[in-house]
């Protein structure tokens, strides 16, 4: 079946990068005065989630130094629900494989699915504390701040997600799922979020955003008196700096990649343009795409293949890594069965493709139209096919990277990917 070329193309994106990471969080956490109403050798809980979050070893470590210098005792403790297959056990190595445990920090990970009721919502949610971040002396969340994968809103995945999803722990993140289910996954998040924090172990929230690069673009400590405006704000600010795919309208879209790492719904929805449901192309500003092809599952989302049931065509070899009981138990927790269902499997990329090709209404399929990406956060350095030079050509911030070629298949007709590891930035 005749395809066509692609070209390699650069996005140019800001790079706000942060130069000197462990000075910058250093400096946020000494002018938000965190540690001024606490004792010296106060028991410091600080919550991390699962997401690949760039730079998160560094970041964690330098908090940890932090609290260390203020002369007080600090722990880590997984903040992040259902995931690591709803298993104590599971959510320490999902932290392990960043780099967070305890020879490398020098303090405690401690990981409990237990958590402490801290009563409920006006509107009746039963919420919940992670119970090693109850029995501390604070909380301190670090959590990136970014668009959420199911929904539109001022607050979506963040410090508050955190707060209720996160330090919930399996028994609340599936309670505040349910309700999510009619209430709008948003207007739980803040209802919880202010439940937490009448509990008083809050100190405050270390916010991480990361611009289209992928790099870390800014650090800030937002005290609990502002957290819900401040990350408002926030989330304003990392949305303007977004990487999208650079065109209209798509035949075609090849991911090398999904992965629960890489988001919460294995592919950033708003990027493919699909929900959490499968629903196709309703977010406004971002490109029309009617098939997508996955390619494999990321080695860090540990068969966790959550976000599966977006895609059109699979190859068999993404189908053979899933951990069905990890993807289920996520999926259920999430109120969202959808997102898991295995499509159309193939035993190589060229069938995927082939299969794919003739259903997007063009009837010669060398005018396909194509985009390539590694994955749905690494968006600097992309493939488009050769028929979309004149939109490419058109837009000042793209730069063609050498002349077109056809899709590199190998031998057993398995795609090899052009496409560099960290987005080419």
């Amino acid at each position: 079946m005749e395809l066509p070329r692609i070209l390699l193309v650069r996005q140019h994106f800001s790079d706000r990068s942060i130069k000197d990471i462990p000075a910058r969080v250093r400096q946020t956490l000494s002018e938000a005065g965190f540690g001024a109403r606490l004792k010296p050798g106060a028991r410091i809980a600080v919550g991390v989630g699962s997401r690949g979050i760039t730079n998160l070893f560094t970041i964690v470590k330098a908090v940890v130094d932090f609290w260390k210098d203020q002369g007080m005792q600090p722990f880590i403790f997984p903040a992040m629900g259902g995931h690591g297959a709803a298993t104590a056990e599971g959510q320490a190595d999902v932290l392990a494989h960043y780099g967070i445990h305890e020879a490398a920090l020098g303090c405690p990970v401690i990981s409990t699915l237990e958590a402490v009721p801290l009563g409920a919502t006006p509107e009746g949610i039963e919420t919940y504390l992670d119970r090693a971040a109850f029995d501390s002396d604070g909380v301190l969340l670090v959590s990136r701040v970014k668009w959420h994968t199911n929904f539109i809103g001022k607050l979506e995945s963040g410090l508050f997600k955190m707060m209720a999803i996160g330090l919930g722990k399996f028994a609340g993140a599936q309670k505040y799922h349910t309700y999510a289910y009619r209430m709008g996954l948003e207007n739980v998040i803040r209802r919880v979020g202010r439940q937490v924090l009448e509990s008083g172990k809050i100190l405050g929230g270390l916010a991480i955003l990361e611009d289209a690069n992928h790099n870390t673009g800014w650090l800030e400590a937002v005290p609990v008196e502002k957290m819900e405006q401040r990350e408002e704000e926030l989330l304003e600010m990392v949305k303007s700096w977004a990487g999208r795919i650079p065109v209209p309208e798509l035949d075609v879209l090849i991911l090398d990649e999904l992965g629960k790492e890489i988001s919460g719904a294995g592919m950033d929805t708003k990027v493919i343009n699909r929900t959490v449901e499968a629903e196709r192309n309703p977010f406004p500003g971002a490109p029309r795409i009617e098939r997508i092809f996955v390619r494999d599952l990321s080695a860090l989302s540990y068969g966790n293949a959550v976000g599966v049931g977006l895609a059109d065509v699979v190859n068999a070899r993404l189908v053979s890594k899933i951990d069905r009981a990890a993807t289920y138990i996520n999926a259920l927790t999430a109120s969202n069965p959808e997102a898991s269902r295995i499509p159309f499997n193939y035993a190589t990329d060229r069938e995927c493709l082939e299969a794919m090709a003739p259903t997007v209404g063009r009837l010669d399929t060398g005018e396909v139209t194509i985009a390539w990406i590694r994955n749905t956060l690494e968006l600097a350095v992309l493939g488009l096919s050769e028929n979309l030079r004149p939109l490419i050509e058109k837009d000042s911030s793209l730069e063609i990277l050498g002349p077109a070629q056809e899709l590199p298949f190998d031998a057993e007709g398995n795609l090899v990917s052009p496409l560099p590891r960290g987005g080419g930035h």
